[in-house]
């Protein structure tokens, strides 16, 4: 049985643990390793890695710590380059090549986003789930068959997005920099039209954005869309 638990998501951090009752991973450790701890119930030494998808501090501040606690982490070797630490925990994926972490096969494949090297996942366990991560993109290129649980990023809407240019509350430097890095509902529910979903069970929301979201719209606009149970972190 799949479980997935929200430790931390949006700009301020992101951390997520998944486990197929024989090995349980964090996909990303952007907070601090005394805040993934009280999320775990201090049972971190049950974690057999961590993955970080790329460099940006929300999603990779803690990976000091981690390594020096003993829990590899996996990421590309462009994320490795940017964020600077050298450390024997530390393990480098390459693009669509899958590694044996535990149960879990993990594919990291690349995303784009204004980072060095940024990864999401495809995760299986021996099972047959499939958990497709994917955050911190404009865009996805990929199509992907067989997922059973979706987490993956709606961070704005272009419709608010739009509002706020036009009434001057957002100046458009920063709205470009939102769009050429982030996922919108509007590309979400294009992506989710484009793949196969007949086996999805659930679709976790993530790193919606603080100001430019409306969590309950964007549920109803995904459930609408797919007929899925469907969470906002």
């Amino acid at each position: 049985m799949i479980t997935i638990q929200t430790l931390a998501t949006g700009s301020t951090g992101n951390c997520y643990h998944i486990s197929d009752s024989r090995t349980s991973l964090l996909i990303e450790c952007g907070i601090s390793f005394k805040d993934i701890q009280r999320g775990l119930n201090f049972k971190t030494s049950e974690i057999e890695a961590v993955l970080v998808s790329h460099d940006h501090k929300d999603h990779c501040k803690a990976v000091q710590d981690v390594a020096n606690r003993g829990l590899d982490i996996y990421m590309s070797q462009g994320t490795k380059d940017a964020i600077g630490i050298e450390h024997h925990r530390i393990k480098t994926m390459k693009n669509k090549e899958a590694v044996q972490i535990g149960s879990w096969k993990v594919l990291g494949f690349d995303l784009q986003h204004d980072a060095a090297e940024p990864f999401g996942f495809l995760i299986e366990s021996e099972g047959g789930e499939r958990i497709l991560f994917a955050s911190d993109t404009y865009y996805i290129k990929y199509k992907f068959t067989g997922i059973t649980h979706l987490l993956i990023e709606c961070n704005y809407s272009l419709e608010i997005i739009n509002r706020k240019i036009a009434d001057g509350s957002i100046p458009l430097f920063l709205a470009e920099r939102i769009m050429n890095s982030h996922f919108s509902l509007e590309n979400l529910l294009v992506f989710l039209k484009a793949n196969d979903l007949s086996r999805v069970q659930e679709i976790h929301l993530l790193h919606l954005s603080d100001s430019n979201s409306n969590g309950i719209e964007f549920k109803q606009a995904v459930q609408a869309a797919t007929g899925k149970l469907v969470y906002v972190a």
